[in-house]
């Protein structure tokens, strides 16, 4: 028997499974009504961040408005956060927000303690275009095969091939450093200077090295010069506190997201792989050591190949234990391949549109991944405000929480984009920005490959030039020809030569053609 949503009984239910003994951070208050009832707090506990979560939506829901007030509020708990910032507005944490109307009627609602505040930020950029941030780079090598195949749109053949380049540099200590180098690898393979170590990793096709050699332009084309190279970007750095103890919110601004989704959304991934690489086990920390929102999340799993998720999948699943929470943000939960989505502990939920027969259809599939509750969500998913989200967790014994209809505390930084006098204070006070502003250019496979190529030239040149000058000074010497050039300049065998020219010419026109040469 389920419990009426809008009854006290189901108030008190809501108010009893969203308090926890430890640490936690508030979302909101129990929707009942027009109102809130602000004696059923809805919260999220601390230790249970790692866990993983959904934050979904329509556009212009409050997607973005319920990101920012996570991650300020995991800022307050001393938990550096990572966001990324598609449209800009997320910059405005670095300022205090401004007293309004609808803020304080809101938080009056819910009983929010709203006040003002700027948090700690640090502003990225993806490479050297996006000026407005510290620049983000990555080398080849470090990218790896598997998330640069997602980039360039690979096939799994065309995949396996660029897995043994990879192979094959790292095996000759070359080190892939940008995509010149990559392309200066998959050139001398195919080459005929090449031939004896590529059959030596099994072969790469030309056609295939054709389409890789394509695909590595049209990124080059697209900026992607910018975001491989060096200084590597240390993800350590994403684990810091400001001096007051606050985390620092490392916000990596994307305003060229359209022109590169690919590309944005697999250097995030890269982001987590190299965090789960690096960090050490935790087990179940008291509070996470980074929780990382992902925006546009359906991005990263558009034409994945199997392999691809598959590592995503596992990133996810045991990411946890090194402390590290991940909140997936997209419109609906159908855009997470299920075996992710599985691994989701917390869901915030905000409206969906139902206008078309395949909304519908995300509709219904969405209100399936609620626990069972008293909600018709399949009405209430359509009619919330902005601002409003149906929410669900899981408490610190791991066991889901009561499906809650929940008005969402509002951000105190300002949500309006921080002026270009703030950022650029702030990246101009960061003190990351002596060790990542300027790009590094030092000796890599391009340069190695390229000496290479020019030392067999010259001693390719130097045997051309030297053979026949000792035919001619051996015959200079005597003023007579040799044995051999005798026997060659004979009528019989030039003549012999002749006719044996004529009949080779035969054969290969018949085998070619099929007829007679004559």
């Amino acid at each position: 028997m389920t419990v009426d949503p809008l009854s006290a009984e189901y108030a008190q239910i809501v108010a009893e499974g969203y308090s926890f003994g430890g640490s936690s951070i508030t979302l909101g208050a129990l929707v009942q009504g027009e109102d809130a009832t602000e004696s059923a707090q809805v919260r999220i506990p601390l230790a249970m961040m790692n866990r993983h979560g959904l934050v979904a939506g329509a556009t212009g829901t409050g997607k973005t408005r319920t990101v920012q007030g996570l991650a300020e509020s995991l800022s307050d708990a001393g938990v550096p956060v990572f966001v990324t910032d598609i449209k800009g507005d997320l910059s405005g944490m670095a300022v205090a927000g401004e007293q309004r109307d609808f803020i304080d009627a809101r938080a009056a609602d819910i009983g929010q303690a709203w006040e003002p505040r700027a948090y700690p930020v640090e502003i990225y950029g993806l490479g050297s275009s996006d000026a407005a941030g510290i620049p983000l780079r990555t080398t080849v090598t470090d990218f790896g095969p598997l998330l640069m195949s997602k980039v360039l749109g690979l096939t799994d053949i065309q995949e396996s091939a660029l897995g043994l380049v990879f192979h094959w540099a790292d095996r000759s200590g070359l080190a892939l450093l940008d995509l010149q180098d990559l392309r200066a690898v998959i050139h001398y393979l195919t080459s005929d200077e090449g031939k004896e170590e590529r059959d030596s990793i099994g072969g790469v096709s030309s056609q295939t090295a054709g389409v890789l050699l394509r695909e590595i332009a049209n990124l080059q084309a697209q900026g992607g010069d910018e975001f491989f190279g060096e200084p590597a970007f240390d993800t350590a750095d994403l684990l810091r506190t400001a001096e007051d103890g606050r985390g620092v919110i490392s916000m990596l601004a994307l305003p060229r997201l359209l022109d590169r989704p690919q590309l944005f959304s697999t250097f995030l991934m890269w982001l987590l792989a190299d965090l789960f690489q690096d960090l050490p086990e935790l087990g179940d920390p008291e509070k996470p050591s980074l929780v990382f929102f992902f925006d546009e999340a359906h991005l990263l799993f558009a034409d994945a190949s199997k392999e691809f998720v598959a590592q995503v999948v596992q990133t996810v699943r045991l990411i946890r234990s090194k402390g590290v929470g991940i909140f997936f943000c997209t419109q609906t939960p159908k855009d997470i391949p299920a075996d992710v989505l599985g691994q989701l502990g917390s869901r915030v939920q905000h409206s969906l549109r139902a206008f078309t027969p395949d909304d519908a259809t995300a509709l219904r599939a969405t209100a399936r991944t609620y626990p069972t509750s008293g909600y018709d969500l399949e009405q209430v998913l359509t009619t919330m405000g902005i601002g409003e989200a149906v929410v669900t967790v899981l408490s610190e014994d791991g066991a889901p929480t009561p499906v809650a209809w929940t008005r969402l505390c509002a951000p105190r930084g300002s949500m309006d984009p921080a002026p270009q006098d703030v950022v650029a204070r702030t990246v101009a006070s960061s003190p990351l920005r002596a060790r990542y502003a300027e790009s590094l250019d030092r000796e890599s496979a391009y340069e190695v490959l390229a000496e290479r190529a020019e030392k067999a030239a010259a001693s390719a040149a130097r045997r051309e030039e030297a053979t026949p000058q000792r035919s001619a000074g051996t015959r200079r010497a005597s003023g007579k020809p040799s044995s051999v050039e005798k026997v060659l300049e004979s009528k019989p065998v030039r003549d012999f030569a002749r006719t044996a020219g004529r009949e080779i010419g035969r054969s290969i026109m018949r085998s070619i053609f099929g007829v007679s040469s004559r």
